[in-house]
């Protein structure tokens, strides 16, 4: 009987287990459309640092997304043992080139691109200089890598309502080239860019909406007072930063680290917004006396001017020892974004249940995008009187979907210089075999009138060599 009972309790357990299991892989975030792309590999699949599958654009199922001819695949002949597999190998454009993705999934989409340099004997990678284009979004231009020693990683979203997603490279110049590492086009979920957020600028403070249909490029994307994620801890395969090199006030301020349970809730931040370990971290104040510190905390980040900038902070109340403790104040450029903020309830009356908000910033010609938190005048002595988990700064694409320079995509791709001249060269030497034939013939018809003997051009050049070289030479138009 007891036997029974344990198999009975074993069977139960195990049944329980893996219906824990399989709600958890049912929640798990499945992208419709993933398409990650080792970009001048042969390899039908490379398996990057985080584990990730990338098809080789050279083989057989890759080839299909490239659809420019006449590129070059170039291998690192001495490639670093600690770098990823995907940083080995390059596609080199010296024209306009592209890659195209069926979209099944229309709506918001990650677009990473890889670049690395590396050494190279038909190359000189000083002299790459490129643009890229996606969907008539500029998102690169004039772009350059100059670190030899580390990747550079481009982040966007961009909302695509179309088929397919065209990405072309182009260098500056015809004497330049582009190139890249890796592509990733992965669909966003639904809850990614919220279509409404707070502007704030000098003149008022207001709603807006049509966030969602932007193209964005993530500028910072900073875990606060936490260490470097890496995409192996977030679900969208991000990278996280720590805060130390953007803050600018720490005196009075301190870390909190959380070990318990994120409580994600419906409608707030879910974990593919902002994964456990950015809001199991934060940095925050707390009074530790019968007064409330005359303080904040601020960061500051240089941003390049002339666009506006999307925003986002990252909120999780891990360090109030009970409900509706905290309330404070957030600062976006110096201005007054929120005004006692209550976690509390926002969150439903649940603690290290996170939260974040949006707004949009105008650069005004500074340079520099500050944040801040700090006490208001709600906040309590004995309490903790502010926080802040994590912080994303997005450039928001200009009215010309310029994400980059001044030019919009149409007209960067009439920028590319003609080959009027190579085609001229042929088509000379064509005309000037057609005039040779007919002076031959003509003299040809007059020496056999005046029965002459002799001739300024050798009459041994027979009429079908002459038509032959013709035909060659247009054929070369």
């Amino acid at each position: 009987m007891e036997t029974l009972r344990t198999r009975t309790r074993s069977f139960l357990s195990l049944f329980i287990s893996l219906s824990l299991l399989h709600l958890s892989l049912a929640s798990a975030f499945s992208p419709t459309d993933h398409y990650l792309i080792d970009c001048g590999s042969a390899d039908l699949t490379t398996v990057d640092a985080d584990h990730r599958r990338f098809t080789g654009d050279s083989s057989e199922f890759g080839s299909r997304f490239l659809l420019s001819t006449r590129t070059i695949r170039l291998g690192d002949s001495n490639p670093s043992p600690d770098s990823s597999p995907i940083y080995h190998t390059a596609r080199v454009f010296t024209r306009p080139s592209k890659y195209a993705f069926r979209i099944r999934d229309r709506g918001t989409h990650l677009v990473r691109l890889h670049f690395h340099r590396f050494d190279s004997s038909n190359f000189d990678f000083y002299d790459s200089q490129f643009h890229v284009l996606a969907n008539g979004y500029v998102l690169l231009n004039n772009f350059t890598v100059v670190d030899t020693q580390n990747p550079r990683i481009k982040d966007y979203m961009i909302w695509v309502d179309s088929e397919e997603l065209v990405i072309t490279f182009m260098p500056s110049k015809k004497s330049k080239f582009a190139f890249v590492n890796a592509i990733e086009v992965i669909s966003a979920p639904k809850d990614l860019v919220a279509d409404v957020a707070t502007l704030v600028n000098y003149e008022k403070i207001e709603r807006i909406n049509g966030l969602m249909k932007s193209a964005l490029e993530t500028v910072y994307r900073v875990n606060v007072g936490g260490p470097k994620l890496t995409p192996f801890n977030d679900s969208l395969w991000r990278n996280w930063v720590p805060d130390d090199e953007f803050l600018k006030s720490s005196d009075g301020s301190g870390r909190v680290y959380y070990s318990g349970r994120i409580k994600y809730q419906m409608g707030g931040a879910s974990r593919e917004v902002g994964p456990d370990n950015v809001y199991n971290s934060a940095r925050l104040i707390a009074s530790l006396n019968d007064s409330v510190p005359k303080l904040n905390l601020s960061w500051e980040f240089p941003v390049m001017e002339g666009y506006k900038y999307l925003v986002r902070l990252h909120f999780c109340d891990i360090a109030s020892i009970s409900l509706g403790l905290l309330y404070f104040n957030v600062y976006v450029n110096g201005k007054l974004a929120y005004e006692n903020l209550d976690l509390s309830s926002i969150t439903n009356l649940k603690l290290a249940s996170p939260f974040y908000a949006d707004f949009v910033v105008d650069e005004q010609g500074s340079g520099v995008l500050s944040v801040s938190v700090g006490p208001s005048n709600m906040s309590m002595s004995h309490t903790v009187d502010a926080i802040l988990n994590g912080v994303e700064i997005m450039k928001v694409n200009n009215s010309m979907g310029i994400l980059d320079g001044e030019v919009c995509a149409g007209a960067i791709l009439k920028s590319w210089p003609r080959s009027h001249v190579g085609a001229l060269v042929p088509l000379i030497g064509a005309v000037c075999l057609l005039v040779i034939a007919s002076f031959v013939l003509h003299r040809r018809l007059v020496g056999a009138k005046n029965s002459a003997a002799w001739s300024l051009i050798p009459v041994d050049i027979s009429e079908i060599n002459l038509k032959s070289g013709i035909q060659t030479s247009l054929g070369k138009v």
